[in-house]
């Protein structure tokens, strides 16, 4: 029986790490040129994206 390789499995583990790294910047890249498109002060959008700012999490249970 052969033995794991596992600088090889390691090595794999890395790249997709890395693949995935790029891949979220990207996202967050693209997503952040997006609201600078738009008319809408940076303030409301805050607001809106937040509707119970006052709440505490989870004090819903």
């Amino acid at each position: 029986m052969a033995k794991p390789n596992y600088s090889f499995e390691k090595r794999q583990r890395e790249l997709e790490k890395k693949k995935k790294k790029e891949e979220k910047l990207q996202r967050k890249l693209a997503r952040g040129s997006e609201p600078q498109a738009d008319a809408a002060p940076e303030g409301a959008q805050a607001q809106a994206a937040a509707p119970g700012a006052g709440t505490e999490p989870g004090g819903g249970q």
